[in-house]
């Protein structure tokens, strides 16, 4: 029994002792592993930096590009601005004389020639004022011709002979003035053209200055356009204008430098343009929109890359050129632009081939394979 308790005091000794250094040896294996996972560690960042060197050393893949081979080209300075139609006169036709409207001698849309009789005014009146006032003349006609007898036998006094003058010039001017009402019953148009609207009727009485018609003439037009301040200068040297309108099917007119304002309207801040366009056949109405084509500038042999080949820079623009299957970052000086073509004023040479498909995905320097060379950007959609 005393061997049995000795043995087991030892044993309550060394569960002990081993219970007191499990920290310690803890702290051990935690240590061990650290160095195991820095080794593993340091050995798998020897192997991936082994791969990215090798596959630096790799040389990269070309990349497939078009180019456009660069030409010199007539390229102008453009700009697109709306105008309306304007009659070449546009005539409001009124009464001169009061009185009520008997005929009416045209319709709506008929053509008249100038001087032709829209409607007459009721002359009863006018023709009895007419011969009362030829009757006066005669009369004092008569009395200045026997005073003008007397007077020269010195049988009448000049004052005598004055007052007959004065009195037939007087009777003169009324009967000119009552045949002149007379003929005014007559409405005419002053110019030759189409009837747009008739503002009367038979039987409607009219005062002096009432309207009567409004008459058109349109075998030439005008063409209204308000010119921006900054074009105006530009404008000044142009004669001939392209025209173009939505209403016909985009059909195209050509006209002519009519007369430019001297002075701008005041809410645009736009000067107006007058353009004269032949209208033989009336195609063109009044208050059709149009639009005009004005070319501020022509360079005959510009050199020109598609606006989406520009490259943008903190310093300006580029493009890329391919050259002996590299790409080439060139930087470029731009001027004009018309449609998608935007003029290189510097930085490119005739025969240059300027990427336009592939640009994006490549860089300076980097390998391409140029797979097509177009003469113009056209070319892309076929």
């Amino acid at each position: 029994m005393q061997n049995l308790s000795n043995i087991t005091e030892i044993v309550r000794k060394g569960l002990r002792r081993l219970f007191a250094s499990l920290p310690l040896l803890s702290l051990l294996a935690m240590i061990g592993v650290i160095i195991v996972l820095q080794s593993w560690i340091a050995s798998e960042g020897k192997s991936i930096q082994s791969q990215k060197a090798a596959a630096m050393a790799k040389a990269p893949e070309p990349i497939n590009v078009v180019a456009l081979e660069v030409r010199p080209a007539p390229l102008n300075d453009r700009i697109s601005l709306p105008g309306v139609v304007r009659p070449w006169v546009a005539l409001k036709v009124v009464a001169e004389v009061p009185g009520k409207i008997v005929a009416k001698k045209v319709a709506e849309g008929q053509n008249v020639e100038q001087g032709a009789v829209l409607a007459l005014i009721d002359d009863r009146d006018y023709r009895n004022a007419h011969a009362s006032a030829t009757a006066a003349y005669q009369a004092a006609k008569a009395a200045h011709d026997r005073l003008a007898r007397l007077f020269k036998e010195d049988l009448a006094t000049r004052a005598q002979f004055d007052d007959a003058v004065a009195l037939m010039n007087t009777s003169k001017a009324a009967m000119d003035n009552a045949a002149l009402n007379q003929e005014r019953c007559a409405i005419r148009s002053a110019t030759a053209g189409v009837v747009d609207r008739m503002h009367v009727e038979v039987g409607q009485y009219l005062g002096s200055g009432d309207p009567v018609a409004d008459v058109l003439r349109m075998d030439r037009v005008k063409i209204e356009v308000g010119i921006p301040e900054s074009d105006v200068d530009a404008v000044r040297a142009i004669e001939l204008f392209k025209l173009s309108v939505d209403a016909l099917k985009g059909r195209t007119f050509e006209g002519r430098r009519h007369y430019l304002a001297k002075s701008a309207d005041t809410l645009a801040r736009t000067y107006r343009l007058e353009i004269e366009v032949a209208n033989p056949e009336g195609t063109l109405l009044p208050d059709m929109f149009v639009r005009a084509e004005i070319v501020k500038q022509r360079i005959e042999d510009a050199l020109s890359v598609p606006l989406f080949a520009l490259i943008s820079q903190q310093k300006g623009q580029a493009v890329y050129v391919a050259e002996a299957g590299k790409a080439r970052l060139v930087p470029v000086q731009t001027g004009i632009q018309e449609g998608w073509q935007v003029q290189v004023r510097e930085g490119l040479a005739a025969g240059a081939k300027v990427i336009v498909v592939g640009q994006r995905d490549t860089k300076d320097g980097g390998p391409v394979n140029l797979v097509r060379t177009i003469a113009s950007a056209e070319e892309l959609n076929q």
